[in-house]
C-alpha cells in the first residue's frame, strides 16, 4: 500500500503558488484496508475516503472506460493491481497528471514538467476527448494560468474542435456547465475562458448569441471591467450577457440554469441599456424626468437598493463612454428620489391612492430638479 500526491498540489508547488487543497492516491489498497486504519468512505461512484486526522480525500487508485456520452458516461475499475501510472494517465492535462511519493520522488510519466517549463496546457491521452466536460475545464486552467504565461498547446486545440465537432458538447450537464462558468468567472483572467471556448467552437454551443458578430468583443470588454471592479458573480454574469437583447438573455440564462439572482440582474441590464441608449423616442437624445423616474420603477430601486447598485456597476462597464453622462443622470436621480419618506407624507395627511401619488409626484420633483441643476 503507497501513497502519493497528486495533482493540483504538485503542480502548484512546482510553480512556487500556495497549495490550498491536497488530494491523494493509494496504490495496493482495498476499501476493507482503508477502513481498518480509520478512513471514512465518502465517494458513491468511486472508492475516496477522508483521513481520520486532516479530512483530506485519498482515492483509490483507478482507472475509467468510456460507456455513453457526457459526463456520466464512465464506467470505474479500482483495484489493488491498478498502477499509479493507470491513474495518472486518466487525467485530462499532463499538468494535472504527476504524483509525490512520500519520500518527496516527482513521478511524471507524461511530461508535465516539462509543460510547466514550456508553460503549456496538454492533454495526457486521447482519452480526454472521451470527458466533454474537459473542455471547459481546459479552458478554465488557461484563464487561471495565463497570467503566468499558459496556453492551450494546438495538439489539444485541434482535438477540442474535433470533440466539438462530433457533438460532444450537446451532451453536458446545464448543472456542471454552470459550475464550471462560475469557477471560471472568478479566476485571474476570466476572459481567457471564452477565448478558448470561442476558438475550439464550444461557445457556439453553450453560448451562441455572443458568437454573433461585434458581440463577443463587447461582452469581453465588460468582463474584464467588471472582474478589475471584483465584481460578483451576478455582476460579471450580468456584464458577459450584456450585448445580448433581453429575450434571448432570458431564454440563455434559463437553460444554462444559473441561479435565479444572476438571471435576474442579466436581464435587468439587457433592459436598460437599450432604454439608456435611446432614451426619447422623438430622436432629441435627451432623457426626461419621467423617462428616469420610470426606470427607477422598472428597477424597483425603492425595494431593492443593493440590486440597484450592481446594475450601475455592471451598465458603467458595459455601455460605451458616449453614453456614461446619462447612466450619471440615473444615479443622481436615484440619489434624490430614494430620499422622498412616505412618512413625512403620511403625516401631511396622505394616505391611500393619494399616498402613492404624492411620492411619486415629490420623487418626479426632485429628478427634475437635479437635471435642471445639471444643466447649469
Amino acid at each position: 500500500m503507497q501513497t502519493y500526491l497528486v495533482g493540483g498540489a504538485v503542480r502548484d508547488e512546482l510553480l512556487g503558488l500556495e497549495v490550498k487543497d491536497r488530494d491523494w492516491v493509494v496504490v495496493g489498497a482495498t476499501p476493507d484496508k482503508m477502513l481498518d486504519r480509520g478512513f471514512k468512505q465518502v465517494g458513491a461512484d468511486f472508492p475516496v475516503f477522508l483521513h481520520p486526522g486532516t479530512r483530506e480525500e485519498y482515492a483509490l487508485a483507478r482507472t475509467e472506460r468510456k460507456q455513453g456520452h457526457g459526463y456520466h458516461g464512465f464506467s470505474v475499475y479500482s483495484a489493488p493491481d491498478v498502477t499509479l501510472e493507470e491513474d495518472l494517465k486518466r487525467r485530462d492535462l499532463t499538468i494535472n497528471a504527476m504524483a509525490r511519493s512520500e519520500q518527496g520522488q516527482i513521478i511524471d510519466p507524461f511530461h508535465g514538467r516539462q509543460d510547466i517549463d514550456k508553460r503549456l496546457l496538454r492533454h495526457v491521452s486521447e482519452a480526454f476527448s472521451e470527458d466533454p466536460l474537459r473542455i471547459l475545464r481546459t479552458a478554465r486552467f488557461a484563464a487561471r494560468f495565463q497570467p503566468l504565461g499558459f496556453r492551450v498547446c494546438e495538439e489539444t486545440m485541434a482535438l477540442m474542435r474535433r470533440m466539438v465537432a462530433y457533438g460532444e458538447v450537446d451532451h453536458l450537464v446545464a448543472e456542471r456547465v454552470w459550475q464550471e462558468f462560475q469557477r471560471a468567472l472568478h479566476e485571474q483572467e476570466p476572459v481567457a475562458f471564452f477565448e478558448v471556448l470561442r476558438d475550439c467552437g464550444a461557445l457556439a454551443s453553450l453560448i451562441p448569441e455572443l458568437t454573433q458578430e461585434g458581440r463577443f468583443e463587447q461582452a469581453m470588454a465588460a468582463l474584464r471591467c467588471s472582474h478589475g471592479e471584483q465584481g460578483s458573480t451576478e455582476e460579471r454574469v450580468a456584464a458577459l450577457m450584456s450585448p445580448v437583447p433581453k429575450p434571448d438573455c432570458e431564454r440563455r440564462m434559463a437553460a444554462l440554469k444559473a441561479p435565479n439572482d444572476c438571471q435576474n440582474l442579466a436581464c435587468l441590464v439587457a433592459e436598460f441599456i437599450p432604454a439608456i441608449r435611446h432614451p426619447d423616442a422623438t430622436g432629441t437624445g435627451l432623457i426626461s424626468a419621467e423617462n428616469l423616474l420610470s426606470l427607477l420603477d422598472a428597477a424597483d430601486l425603492w425595494r431593492r437598493p443593493e440590486r440597484f447598485a450592481a446594475l450601475l456597476k455592471v451598465l458603467a462597464c458595459a455601455l460605451p463612454k458616449s453614453d456614461q453622462p446619462t447612466l450619471q443622470l440615473l444615479e443622481q436621480s436615484a440619489n434624490c428620489a430614494s430620499g422622498v419618506e412616505p412618512r413625512t407624507l403620511m403625516a401631511e395627511g396622505f394616505k391611500g391612492k393619494a399616498l402613492g401619488e404624492a411620492i411619486r409626484h415629490e420623487r418626479l420633483r426632485r429628478i427634475e430638479q437635479a437635471l435642471s441643476h445639471s444643466s447649469n
